[in-house]
């Protein structure tokens, strides 16, 4: 039987943005936007363009009933002037959790850019026939998922979701507008908004937006 690696000998064979892999770009701050979601933008279309494995998903860091931090990826549903919308069931955990505390982070990593998006700010939940239209936009898998309900509850066993989902998937394709009443969508609009660059030589860029009463603040971060 092989033995086990060793967590601590495999850390130490791994490279971060190795150049084989990885562009390590400039960001000019003073050349950066006013406003963070142009930037946003124009570096998403560039992960895009770098080939970064779904640049679309993110973390999303929400606060339970203790004020206990809990998180889990999801995926970007688009982004604008209200805010980085995301969605997910009204009784999941994180749907319990932004019920309670509306207010959440995200994280972007685009590790073939050597680069990282943070935000933070309130969450609203957009109304609900917005939050239909934008699942029945999506795909057949999706609407499945959505049909097939109960997120985050205690499942019994495999079979009961094999079941469950197959019935769903049965729904999704003879209905392709059937409605998922806790399905919801989400916007973070967010208070503050940091921009990683990443430096071969660990000279890294930080650049942080935190919006005011005026607009947005540009200020720099020691890396």
């Amino acid at each position: 039987m092989k033995p086990d690696p060793d967590l601590h000998d495999l850390l130490r064979t791994l490279r971060v943005w190795s150049p084989e892999v990885t562009t390590l770009p400039a960001l000019d701050p003073d050349a950066a936007p006013a406003d963070p979601l142009p930037l946003f933008t124009t570096w998403f279309a560039e992960a895009v363009a770098a080939g970064q494995p779904e640049p679309h998903t993110m973390s999303l860091a929400t606060s339970d009933a203790d004020g206990l931090p809990d998180v889990r990826t999801v995926m970007l549903h688009g982004a604008d002037a209200d805010g980085w919308a995301f969605a997910s069931h009204s009784g999941s955990a994180k749907g319990r959790q932004l019920a309670a505390r509306p207010y959440a982070a995200l994280h972007f990593y685009w590790p073939a850019l050597g680069r990282q998006i943070r935000l933070r700010g309130p969450v609203e939940s957009a109304p609900s026939p917005e939050a239909q239209a934008d699942l029945h936009a999506r795909s057949t898998g999706a609407l499945a998922a959505a049909l097939t309900g109960r997120q985050s509850e205690v499942l019994g066993s495999v079979a009961e979701l094999e079941r469950t989902s197959r019935e769903a998937w049965e729904r999704a394709q003879r209905e392709p507008d059937a409605p998922a009443p806790t399905w919801t969508l989400y916007r973070l609009r967010p208070d503050e908004a940091e921009f990683f660059q990443g430096d071969a030589e660990r000279r890294h860029v930080r650049l942080k937006y935190r919006r005011t009463d005026t607009g947005w603040l540009r200020e720099l971060l020691w890396p």
